[in-house]
């Protein structure tokens, strides 16, 4: 026979509120409880799993790039017991995170060149859709950060705005720094006290507390959280195909 439960017991054994076990309920974030003829909820082992999900899911806040979107999406897919549709967002997610971690850790060393004083030559010349394409950032995006003043783009004789590789290093870097949920207002004074260091000396800088050495210190902050993120949808993938095996049918 199948284990039942009160709210309260739940509440208990997931180590929350009451009223949040009825607010997961409310976002449809579990499945609905059936309900006793006195109108009390009844949960099942079902249910307990789904709220650890949904907690191994929140535990930790990635913003950028649909990722709290697609976290929340897993959860729901999951509530609604559509298992193996869970199971391949799951999988996209980890991928969506795993290119996090590999931006931010680009960004990390190009701020490292940057700050040795190490100039490449501008070998690209690209427009604003192919940029948005190869930084998989929306042009919309690009307008708002230049509208907003984090880099300033060279522009041909006709007009045309040209992108060169100094414009996609210092894009990867604000990329990074978005995604670890800095403002647009906290990036642009990063982003001065970058350009007003780019010839400082590395062992200088780094040994003096300031803007530069907050953008490495926030992408490293990044990583760490991206890489908790990544080891949760593992855990979250296992226990998917956990439910998939117990719950594929469940009872109505």
């Amino acid at each position: 026979m199948e284990n039942t439960y009160t709210t309260n017991q739940v509440a208990m054994i997931i180590g929350i509120h009451p009223n949040t076990v009825r607010m997961y309920e409310d976002l449809d974030l579990i499945s609905k409880p059936m309900r006793k003829e006195n109108g009390y909820r009844v949960f099942t082992d079902l249910h307990l799993e789904q709220f650890k999900l949904a907690r191994t899911a929140f535990q930790i806040e990635v913003l950028q790039n649909g990722l709290r979107k697609k976290a929340i999406s897993i959860v729901k897919l999951s509530a609604s017991c559509e298992f193996d549709k869970a199971i391949k967002l799951t999988k996209e997610y980890v991928y969506s995170v795993r290119n996090e971690i590999h931006n931010a850790n680009e960004a990390v060393e190009i701020v490292k060149e940057l700050l040795k004083g190490s100039s490449q030559e501008n070998r690209q010349s690209l427009k604003r859709k192919e940029v948005s394409e190869k930084l998989g950032i929306s042009m919309d995006t690009l307008r708002n950060w230049e509208m907003n003043g984090l880099f300033k783009v060279k522009r041909k004789e006709n007009g045309y705005r040209v992108y060169t590789d100094d414009d996609i290093r210092k894009l990867k870097i604000i990329r990074s720094l978005k995604c670890a949920n800095y403002s647009l207002s906290a990036i642009l004074r990063m982003m001065n006290a970058l350009d007003r260091n780019s010839k400082a000396d590395i062992s200088a800088v780094l040994n003096t507390p300031d803007y530069n050495e907050e953008i490495i210190s926030a992408c490293d902050r990044l990583i760490v959280s991206l890489g908790s993120a990544k080891e949760n949808a593992i855990a979250i993938k296992s226990m998917l195909y956990e439910m998939k095996n117990k719950y594929s049918n469940p009872p109505l």
